[in-house]
């Protein structure tokens, strides 16, 4: 839905609870017992037929007797009371509900009927519910616990987003012994509205949320949690827990790829292309805790060097060990560090990383050796261990680390071993806010959940390189081939179809052709050379190696003959009943130091198209080094995908094996990824193997599955493709036209240009202040737009398209109550009505979308388009704080 009315969930003026109870450790009475003890400073009443009052809490008989409208409901009744009390609600003016009654969708048709009339009694009024079946929800800045949760929690910044109630009270009684609070924690229960885009769009600008945590089950909407979910992690950190991740696949997949429809690879590609950074089980959860809560102005790492200090060598060298297996650098220390370390260090230290300061280093010793290492140009946090020894101090040692961290631009964790005389010391830590572990290898994995949330922001502020993967992809073609095969009423490809398929999005393949006999085969190959290669040509069989199929390393007409002969006998035997059509011919290929990957393509019924990437070959899923990736692709994501492998240190070369040529093995991926958004059909690829070597790729086989489309093509897709379809001209002032399309990933360049070519002063009524050019992340933000929320349209200065004229930006607000607008006109290009043009554009755009209303931010100082603004009805009004800036908006709902 949107952020709509949740303002009025997690910050109400009043609130009443109905269900309240006085029978003790009931759902009602500690619901009771927490939104009274939690420091609310609203007005609280209770809905009950049977009391008059809860203490000093007073109750009435019915919604409809309660004397003031109540932001917020908590309904804790039996389920068959829920859709009347929400009708009550409604009509009273409420504007949110906390559902914490079960026994609807999870308990069949009964229940679901139960939600469906629950919602539909919300509806007119904008109702929001959280629920049902949840634990509830606590925001303590608000001083709301609406939960029966056994504790309160204490204030904080991360925010704790749920479909499980027990999580949520685990990781509440966890944070609170260590002092660790929260902004907001969210149980979301059976997710009939309040869902985890909803609470994602909402935290993101929230003030009060530095970081988000989710544990998540299932997402039910995967656009919207997309959207928000990659909105969200632009602006702070989003980790997520997925339970279920060893869930069986499809079983009735009959292809590779079809396999892992419905798997967790492709919630992992989700979460991955989202920006988020996935956590592995409840410890993991927790010690990302521990660390987002301690200093999160400085959570982010420059890199993966860590530099370990220790008073114990044995426990320097394993911790060593363990940050080398979980994929850390130890950083190599410059000689003037040493030389510096050689000055406060005993002669015996280790004179290397790990840095064993000697098992009696006191405090002073830590404290100089500390500050030392964080001075390291290639040190990009410092691990700090302590073993207990009688004859230092170590909560005294953990003071001076403390003092060092607090101070420090760089991270830096703890790790105190031992329990009871490790202690206070730790507790030393937790009241300085430095984050510290138990163990070395927790304070290690917290390094590393940072480097791999570093590497995933970046993943989303690259800049991809300009160019197609295949411009010459001939759609027409492809269509035609797929249609004839629906027409047909088959579902898969033959091999001389799936390959004329690929060839049309310029993936090389192998020269294959059918024939219906033996005879043939063998005449056939004769033409294409030998050594040949023979397959079985059926509908019925998928997997052709499994039923003595394939024939390959032929050397003459006579033994294709032979085989040809031989291969209708193993069929007749292994695969009974299935219809043969005939054979495929083509001659062997030799690439000797060629890889063989595997491609694919697979419709996963949350997720919708997603793209495989893997070591092909017969033995593909014992080796299972295989990774997903949600299209659509640029060359940076495709360059993702494959590094996210283990064959892709492979594919570099090595021991003389000359490395495969990348840029082409990108380029298919890419290819594959504008095909899934072309052809709605394919519903299942696979090209296995996928031979690549220093002279490029080919396809030796392939398998393709479609299927009847129906709707609009590009809602199956997780992630927005670009609309293809919004390119097409500007037209302005006397009939010129321009060309127009929206705005690419590739397009920074052409933006900087436009910069270069707009004066100061232009540039500072479009960006409220002087700019030259844009900032690399701001750049990104800019060009990387998610096309479900925003749009950007580029208008060229001419066919060639190698100059921007005029950008014109829209951003939308979830729900799309109202637009931001934004309009830049290069300097030599004013005058023509571009401007004018573009905002004609923006508005009818706007309002074929559904926008409630148009806005934008206007220096006062900016005549022209105030004044243009005004001829299109515009009104204005003063921004707080902002005196030298106007708010001016339109009204684009259909009037009455």
């Amino acid at each position: 839905m949107s952020v709509r009315n949740l303002d009025k969930m997690f910050a109400p003026r009043s609130l009443t609870l109905i269900g309240a109870s006085v029978r003790k450790n009931s759902v009602g009475e500690v619901l009771l017992r927490n939104l009274t003890s939690a420091g609310f400073a609203g007005e609280i009443t209770a809905v009950n037929p049977h009391a008059t009052s809860f203490g000093d809490i007073k109750s009435y008989p019915d919604v409809q007797s309660l004397p003031h409208v109540p932001d917020l409901a908590v309904i804790a009744t039996p389920p068959a009371t829920v859709p009347g009390l929400i009708a009550d609600l409604a009509a009273k003016g409420t504007k949110a509900a906390v559902v914490i009654t079960a026994g609807f969708g999870e308990l069949g048709e009964a229940g679901r009927k139960l939600q469906t009339d629950m919602l539909i009694a919300a509806r007119p009024s904008l109702l929001r519910i959280a629920g049902p079946n949840g634990l509830g929800i606590m925001a303590p800045g608000a001083g709301l616990n609406a939960s029966f949760a056994h504790l309160t929690p204490l204030k904080g910044s991360i925010a704790f987003v749920s479909q499980s109630g027990a999580v949520v009270t685990a990781m509440l009684d966890w944070a609170t012994t260590r002092g660790i609070g929260f902004s907001h924690i969210v149980s979301l229960g059976g997710m009939s509205d309040v869902d985890f885009g909803d609470m994602l769009d909402y935290l993101a600008h929230d003030p009060k949320t530095s970081s988000i945590l989710l544990y998540v089950e299932q997402i039910t909407e995967a656009r919207k949690f997309m959207s928000a979910a990659r909105h969200a992690a632009r602006l702070k950190p989003v980790l997520v827990i997925k339970s279920g991740r060893h869930a069986e696949g499809a079983k009735a997949a009959q292809s590779h790829t079809g396999a892992l429809a419905g798997s967790d690879a492709v919630y992992q590609a989700a979460f991955r292309r989202a920006g988020m950074l996935r956590v592995d089980g409840i410890e993991d959860l927790f010690d990302a805790v521990e660390t987002l809560s301690t200093h999160p102005e400085r959570r982010l790492l420059a890199g993966n060097r860590l530099t370990i200090l220790t008073n114990g060598g044995g426990v320097g060298v394993l911790a060593t060990d363990f940050a080398l297996d979980e994929g850390a650098r130890l950083a190599k220390l410059s000689p003037e560090t040493i030389e510096k370390l050689d000055a406060v260090l005993p002669r015996t230290w280790s004179r290397a990383n790990p840095v064993d300061m000697i098992g009696d280093a006191p405090a002073s010793r830590y404290a100089d050796s500390i500050d030392i290492v964080l001075r390291d140009q290639d040190t990009d946090a410092v691990l700090v261990l302590n073993c207990p020894t009688a004859v230092v101090d170590n909560v005294a040692a953990a003071h001076a680390v403390a003092d060092a961290a607090v101070k420090s631009q760089k991270p830096v964790f703890t790790s105190w071993l031992g329990d009871q005389g490790a202690r206070a010391g730790r507790q030393v830590f937790m009241d300085r806010g430095v984050p510290t572990y138990e163990t070395p290898n927790q304070a290690i994995h917290a390094f590393m959940l940072q480097v791999r949330y570093l590497r995933n922001q970046r993943l989303l502020m690259e800049i991809p390189s300009d160019g197609p993967a295949w411009p010459d992809r001939d759609i027409t073609k492809a269509r035609s081939l797929v249609a004839k095969v629906l027409a047909d009423g088959r579902e898969w490809l033959n091999e001389w179809e799936a390959k004329e398929l690929l060839a049309a999005y310029g993936i090389p393949v192998v020269e294959t052709r059918m024939v219906k006999d033996a005879d043939e085969a063998a005449r056939v190959a004769s033409e294409l050379g030998f050594p040949a290669a023979l397959k079985i040509l059926s509908p019925d069989i998928t997997h052709k190696t499994d039923v003595g199929g394939v024939a390959l390393d032929l050397e003459s007409a006579d033994a294709v003959r032979q085989a040809a002969q031989h291969m209708l006998e193993n069929v007749a035997m292994i695969a009974h009943g299935a219809r043969v059509e005939g054979f495929t011919v083509q001659r062997m290929v030799s690439r000797p130091s060629a890889f063989e990957l595997i491609l694919g393509i697979v419709d996963d019924a949350t997720f919708g198209p997603v793209l495989l990437f893997g070591q092909g070959g017969t033995a593909v899923e014992i080796i299972r080094d295989k990774a997903m990736a949600l299209p659509p692709l640029n060359r940076v994501l495709a360059d993702d995908l494959i590094h996210s492998t283990r064959i892709s240190k492979l594919l570099e070369g090595y021991r003389g094996r000359r490395p495969a040529d990348h840029e082409a093995i990108v380029g298919a991926l890419m290819a594959l990824g504008d095909l899934a958004a072309d052809l709605p059909e394919v519903s299942e690829l696979d090209i296995n193997p996928l031979w690549a070597d220093q002279s490029g790729v080919i396809a030796l086989d392939a398998r393709v599955r479609v299927k009847r489309a129906t709707g609009d093509p590009t809602q199956r897709f997780a992630v927005k493709p670009y609309p293809s379809d919004l390119e097409g001209t500007l037209i302005a002032r006397a009939g010129r036209t321009y060309p127009m399309r929206p705005i690419k990933p590739v397009d920074t360049p052409l933006i900087d240009d436009l910069l270069d070519h707009t004066d100061p002063e232009d540039s500072r009524m479009r960006f409220l202040s002087p700019l030259r050019r844009l900032p690399r992340q701001l750049a990104a933000r800019l060009t990387q737009i998610d096309y479900d929320r925003e749009m950007a349209f580029v208008v060229f200065t001419d066919d060639t398209q190698s100059a921007v004229a005029v950008v014109g930006r829209l951003s939308e607000s979830p729900g799309r109550e109202r637009a931001e607008y934004a309009i830049l006109v290069r300097s030599d290009q004013q005058g023509l009505g571009l401007g004018y043009a573009m905002m004609v554009h923006l508005i009818a755009f706007a309002r074929a979308r559904g926008v409630g209303e148009l806005f934008g931010h206007v220096l006062r100082e900016n005549h022209s388009m105030l004044d243009m603004c005004k001829e299109f009805g515009f009104y204005r009004t003063s921004l707080e704080g902002e005196p030298g800036v106007l708010e001016v908006t339109l009204d684009l709902r259909p009037q009455a």
